[in-house]
């Protein structure tokens, strides 16, 4: 997610479901349990994950636009005009299209949060909605605005009955902005740090004492953290009159259980401790929320039988959270039937990403991350901006993870997101002169980037329907039921002349047919889904780039070979010695080595092979 905007008991909760409920997730549970076995079953790098925002997908259910709420948009949070605002996509609609995102050869879907948010926030005049699921204040069900969690549970019945996972987008990090600070009327709340205000002084270190034995958050024990009984040591926090109990489970609206130290700066303690654009930052190394946290998402494993999270923000939460955190998930989940659940977080930085997301993969035991040091190289690559051997330095790291090289083949990759941008918009901001034909070629390279290299794809909804973004953030998240926003109906899409003003869940765009063939190829072949990869071939400037990806089996290779450039490129490649002859899955491919361990490959400007040995 993006920074929203300046900040102006140990018993085990019971989650009410409902008995109506209670008997929709058993019933659910028996009669897919054949289905969710062999869906179960299929290992994390076996996945293509189709990843959307209900709220901008498709609107199934008009009667949930407003989520049950009378008033304006500030009430309501709808407004189909506005950007920051809801638009009407909800669960019903996904279910709807569920079919349309299996065709496109995925597996997996990310579904961006669904639970209860604050429907508004921000100071006047700088209102925006949780349209985008990330200011949740109920962590128990499913928004209004989104449908029911008996919605929640039809949409997992009806994907895993298709073959598709569920991955569920899950906030740990904050929740919605309820806790005001009495110093800083306005809002604007700068962090103040542990040194210049300790949690043993009143507002500074040359306040009163308070909490007396209190060791600091480091010592992670219930008993020191009995000693944390003031919260007013940086800010003096406070809720308005009716928030008292706005977020459930009840544990949730206790300050002492957040840091309250102001907005982060993104940097030093203030990236765990800060409030994230002013969201209420939650204190995730006091074991109470460590537990509360645990039981709340075991309870959406066992209730829905969800495959897997994608955890947001997950590198501003101190690494212990997360190494009590993903084995005890795991381990509820193995007990679910559900022996392959994936974790991976949003670990984002600057251009060399890589490094810290390696890290990440060891302080904090993290299964898998969202590789952005993968989408910075491929941005670089195909629009001209560098060489390909940028790809070779990012590959290069990839022995400091966790796992070592076998566990970088878990980071999922992408090219677009709602946060950041898609890949269209880099291209043409990169070569604003570019025609529509190299635009589309140099996407489509992007996205063929993805499915042949190491790392599990995830394409972002509309992608696939040449959606460019005006931008990053709201810019990045158009409808793609038809839209009646201005701004999104305005874009020059790519590879088609339509505009977002009507749906696009047709399979006839150029880009649409790009990434299925894509998928189906990955899907068909060992070595693009869990092989071994090495760099073959890399260029200082645009142009050629080529792995080996090795089947985890016989050991046979896949030649993978892209041309960043604007001409064709023409190379000899090194193979294996033991590869004579090759079969094209895509592409143009030479039909024998010319000598041992070297074949001669000729691609076209911004083309792509994927060649297989044969015996």
């Amino acid at each position: 997610m993006r920074p929203a905007r300046p900040k102006g008991s140990l018993a085990r909760f019971a989650l009410q479901a409902g008995a109506a409920l209670a008997a929709l997730a058993f019933g659910v549970s028996a009669q897919a349990a054949p289905v969710l076995s062999a869906v179960a079953a299929r290992p994390v790098q076996d996945e293509v994950i189709y990843f959307l925002l209900p709220d901008r997908f498709d609107n199934g259910d008009p009667a949930n636009d407003t989520g049950g709420l009378s008033g304006d948009r500030l009430h309501t949070g709808y407004d189909p005009t506005a950007t920051g605002f809801y638009h009407g996509g909800d669960l019903a609609g996904v279910i709807r299209r569920l079919d349309y995102i299996k065709s496109l050869g995925a597996t997996a879907v990310w579904v961006g949060p669904v639970m209860k948010n604050r429907p508004v926030q921000g100071p006047p005049g700088h209102e925006s909605a949780g349209y985008h699921g990330y200011w949740i204040t109920d962590f128990t069900q499913v928004d209004p605005h989104f449908g029911t969690n008996a919605d929640f549970a039809r949409l997992v019945q009806a994907a895993h009955a298709r073959g598709l996972k569920i991955y569920m987008d899950i906030v740990i990090n904050h929740t919605a902005d309820v806790i005001h600070y009495r110093e800083c009327p306005t809002g604007d709340c700068p962090y103040r740090s542990r040194a210049d205000y300790p949690y043993q002084r009143h507002l500074g270190v040359d306040g009163a004492p308070i909490n007396p034995g209190f060791a600091g958050d480091g010592v992670g024990t219930a008993d020191n953290f009995a000693h944390l009984v003031r919260p007013d040591y940086a800010y003096t926090p406070y809720l308005d009159a009716g928030d008292e109990h706005l977020k459930v489970p009840d544990w949730l609206n206790d300050p002492l259980l957040y840091h309250n130290r102001g907005n982060s700066t993104f940097a030093g303690e203030s990236s765990t401790m800060g409030d994230f654009g002013g969201l209420d930052d939650v204190m995730t190394e006091n074991p109470r929320v460590i537990r509360g946290m645990i039981d709340i998402y075991a309870d959406w494993v066992r209730r829905f039988h969800v495959d897997g999270f994608r955890v947001d923000t997950a590198k501003h939460v101190d690494p212990a959270f997360w190494r009590a955190f993903v084995p005890a998930i795991r381990a509820v989940a193995r007990d679910q039937g559900l022996p392959n659940f994936a974790i991976f977080g949003e670990v984002g930085g600057g251009p060399d990403n890589a490094v810290y997301q390696a890290r990440f993969t060891r302080v904090a035991d993290y299964p898998a991350t969202i590789d952005f040091g993968f989408r910075f190289a491929v941005i670089d690559a195909v629009s001209g901006k560098g060489g390909t051997d940028r790809l070779e330095d990012l590959f290069a790291v990839d022995t400091l993870y966790a796992g070592g090289e076998a566990g970088a083949r878990d980071l999922v990759t992408f090219v677009s997101n709602h946060d950041n941008g898609r890949i269209g918009w880099f291209v043409r901001r990169a070569l604003p002169q570019a025609d529509d034909a190299q635009v589309l070629a140099r996407v489509t390279l992007a996205h063929a980037m993805m499915f042949g290299l190491r790392g599990v794809p995830s394409v972002y909804a509309g992608d696939e329907q040449g959606f460019p973004s005006g931008g990053d953030d709201q810019a990045a998240r158009e409808d793609q039921f038809g839209s009646k926003v201005p701004a999104y109906n305005a874009e020059r899409l790519i590879g088609t002349t339509t505009t977002t003003a009507t749906a696009h869940f047709g399979t006839d765009h150029p880009l649409f047919r790009a990434i299925a063939d894509l998928a189906r190829v990955r899907s068909a072949t060992p070595a693009l889904r869990r092989g071994q990869q090495i760099v073959r071939a890399r260029s200082a400037t645009p142009g050629l780039f080529a792995v080996s990806r090795i089947d985890p089996v016989d050991g046979h290779e896949v030649l993978v070979a892209f041309n960043t450039a604007a001409t064709p490129v023409t190379a000899q490649i090194e193979i294996d010695v033991a590869t004579t002859r090759f079969a094209a899955l895509i592409g143009t491919c030479p039909a024998l080595a010319n000598a041992p361990g070297s074949v001669r490959l000729e691609l076209p400007a911004l083309g792509y092979a994927i060649c297989e040995a044969r015996k």
